[in-house]
Order: structure tokens, then sequence, then C-alpha cells
């Protein structure tokens, strides 16, 4: 039976990938630094069978006894924030990027078959974009001054209106904030460490995860968790722009599934690999969506009409890939798997910091 060691697999797609594992036959060991930011307030059980190793990913001793007698590894730690990034470098640098060299070190001497390491869709900056004549634009970024005074959509460069379209994983990098930087250094090292050392590596850009077990008062973590702390509250949901903003949301049940595939198909070495659901949702939209779940219509969200540094406007998953290498289909929409998450919301405590957190940015000009 393999045994798999599972970085960060305490936290909230940590603990759904072990579940996964788990329900498969395999052996899995967790290695988690359980910080409070990320597990504080949170109630979730560990899965049953699951072995716990508590450490930072930058202590090499604690993370080196937790590699003993691994078959592979699924890297997921790291510190998960854009905002936060862009103030907190140092931190961000650290746990990303000097805990996935470490590890990477430390698997020199404890080599594994595969690993697979959790990176992000923030890697591309903003998505594909087209002209109205279909052509495609490799690269995009919004300028300063078109922020400054509300114009929130990219434009070309002879001022011509874009279309959003589905991003794939040939679309150019282009990093945006801090968060992003750490994210695809871990990728990329990762994939480095696995062709030297003839170790199979895979690297899944995972879109927006939502489901039951998010930590609901870390302001830093998915919007969906946000929007349910706001509404635990009897609070509006914040927007920053105008809310008509694109993501692509992808429930943890099928990310979990799509780890486990990444793990076991031979094709799938070497490969970047988007995983999201394939479908686009303005932020607004998924506002008023979760409170007509949550039985709060009356909450609706609040625009602010400010952008935050090292946001994108529009970026939805092309998951063709996906589908041709893992055989991997998204079995939970939003639109029909909110039960589950609404009853977790229900049951746990939502301490609603985003006040905080835009107060935070604030303070450092990271809100035009």
């Amino acid at each position: 039976m393999a045994r798999i060691l599972i970085t960060g697999g305490c936290g909230f797609i940590g603990r759904h990938v072990a579940e996964e594992l788990l329900a498969h036959g395999y052996e899995v060991r967790l290695y988690d630094a359980l910080i409070d930011q990320v597990h504080g307030g949170t109630s979730a059980e560990l899965p049953e069978g699951a072995e716990v190793v508590r450490g930072d990913m930058r202590d090499v001793d604690r993370l080196r006894p937790a590699l003993k007698d691994c078959d592979a590894v699924l890297h997921l730690a790291a510190e998960v924030g854009v905002g936060q990034s862009m103030y907190e470098i140092a931190r961000y640098v650290g746990a990303n990027d000097l805990g996935t060299a470490v590890l990477l070190e430390a698997l020199i001497d404890r080599p594994v078959s595969r690993i697979v390491v959790a990176s992000s869709m923030s890697v591309y900056g903003e998505g594909h974009y087209a002209r109205e004549d279909g052509s495609r634009l490799e690269k995009v970024r919004r300028r300063a001054a078109d922020i400054r005074a509300a114009r929130w959509n990219p434009v070309d460069a002879d001022g011509r209106s874009l279309m959003a379209v589905p991003t794939d994983e040939e679309k150019r990098v282009d990093l945006a904030s801090i968060y992003a930087l750490t994210k695809y250094v871990q990728e990329q090292a990762v994939l480095i460490h696995g062709e030297a050392y003839g170790v199979d590596a895979v690297a899944l850009r995972l879109f927006n995860v939502f489901g039951a077990g998010q930590a609901l008062s870390n302001p830093y973590t998915g919007v969906l968790a946000n929007f349910a702390a706001r509404l635990a509250n009897g609070e509006r949901p914040t927007i920053f722009e105008d809310g008509e903003q694109k993501r692509d949301f992808v429930h943890v049940r099928d990310v979990a599934r799509a780890f486990r595939l990444a793990l076991e198909t031979p094709d799938a070495a070497g490969e970047v690999i988007n995983v999201g659901s394939g479908a686009a949702y303005t932020i607004a939209g998924v506002a008023r969506l979760l409170a007509e779940a949550m039985g709060r219509p009356e909450l609706t969200p609040e625009i602010l009409d400010r952008a935050r540094s090292g946001d994108i406007r529009n970026c939805f998953a092309d998951i063709s890939k996906a589908r041709s290498i893992l055989n991997f289909e998204p079995r939970h929409r939003l639109e029909d798997s909110l039960g589950d998450f609404v009853a977790w919301v229900a049951g746990s405590a939502a301490e609603d910091r985003g006040a905080d957190m835009r107060r935070q940015l604030e303070e450092r000009g990271l809100v035009t």
C-alpha cells in the first residue's frame, strides 16, 4: 500500500485530499504547521486514519523524518492571500518558496516516485482575452490611470473593448502579486527538481476552490468564505471594483479527485494542468447566490468601486487538458453545491475580519 505525504495536509484542501486518498486505499501522512490564521476558529476534524506530523516547511529536522517510507508527496503547504502577500512579503516568500526549497533538498536523500504541487491560477495575471475578430491577445494588463478612473475592463492598445475567454495552460505567465510570484516559483522548482532527479512531477494550477471546511475567520481565504462570514454576521458582502469581474469556482471535492488523478496518471508527469470548473461567474452574482442560499437575500453586495493592488479583472479556466490527460470532469457545480457549504457555515464560528483586512491594505496604499 502506497504511503503519501501531504504537506499542508491539515488545511481546507489538504483534508479533502487526504479523505480522497484514504477512500482509495492509500496510507496518508499529514505535515502541517497548524498556524492560527488558517486553523484558528475552525472545528474541522482531521480524516480518521491519517497520521499527523506538526512542523514548519522550513524545519528540515521535522520534515526529513516525515518523508520516511513515503512513496509520493502532494505539496499543498503555502501561505495564501493576494492582498496580504503585498505587505508581508518575507513571510510569503519564506513559507512558500524557501519551504519548497527545503522540501526538494530533503527529497534528494529521501526520493519519492512522484510529487504533485498545488500551483495557482494567479500566475496567469489577467486571463485570456480576444478582440472582436476572435484573435487572442497573449498579454493584457490594465492601465493604472484607467483603474483610478474606475474603467475596470482591459482594452487593447487602441482602446478597443476586449472579451474575456477561457484561459488555457499555454497562456503566458504574468505575475501581478507577490503571492502569484511565490506560486510560480513553487511550481517551477518542483518541475525542475523532477527533471533533474528523475522524479515524476506535476503542477496543478487551482482556480477558486470552495466547499465546507474553509476557515471563515481568515479574511485572506477564498472569496466565498469571506462572503459567508459577512452574511453570517448580518453584514453585506463587500466587493472591490464593480462586482462584474469573473472567476472560476471549483468544488474542493473535485480538486481532491484531481490530486488523486495527478498522482495516479502516468501521462501527467512533467505537465502543468488547470483545475477548475470550466465556468465563469461574476463576483457580485456569486455574492447574491450565496445570500439566497443562506436565507439572507436582503443582504445585497456592497460595491466598493475601489481596486485592490494585485487583483486582476477576469480569469476562468479552460480545462481541456485536465479532461484529456487526467480524465477529469467537475461533478459539483457552484450553483448546485452550496447546501453543504451553507450547513457548514451554520455550524461554525464565523468572525468577520474583512474590515480589518481592508484597513491593513488601505494603510499601506494598496487600495485605489
